[in-house]
């Protein structure tokens, strides 16, 4: 069974760091692109960032440049995307989704599989 679990999410003050998890069962991350999306509450689900296959090729939405970190382990079947600096406006339902386009960027629409999502709340 083809899945993808999300996990590290919570509540943090504003400035503090989370790192979110994603593990692939049922297949085999390392030919698909991953990316992380967030959604608030009432708003669209929105790509933040990307990471093609093998690592080296990476993308951030402006609003998480430089305090966004997406790196990836195949060999644990695993996509971390580590949040720094969080600011309230980060929080939502952030979920991991794979890719077998090997161009994709943050269209929802070229994603396969998608996880069930893990809750951040940033709020002191």
């Amino acid at each position: 069974q083809v899945q993808l679990v999300e996990s590290g999410g919570g509540l943090v003050p504003p400035g503090g760091s989370l790192r979110l998890s994603c593990l692939a069962s049922g297949f085999t991350l390392d030919t698909y692109v991953i990316g992380w999306f967030r959604q608030a509450p009432g708003k669209e689900r929105d790509g933040v960032s990307r990471i093609r296959s093998s690592g080296d090729s990476t993308y951030y939405v402006d609003s998480v440049k430089g305090r966004f970190t997406i790196s990836r382990d195949n060999g644990k079947n695993t996509v971390y995307l580590q949040m720094n600096s969080l600011k309230p406006e980060d929080a939502g339902v952030y979920y991991c989704a794979a890719s077998r386009f090997p161009f994709a960027n943050l269209e929802r629409r070229y994603y396969n599989y998608w996880g069930q999502g893990t809750r951040v709340t940033v709020s002191s």
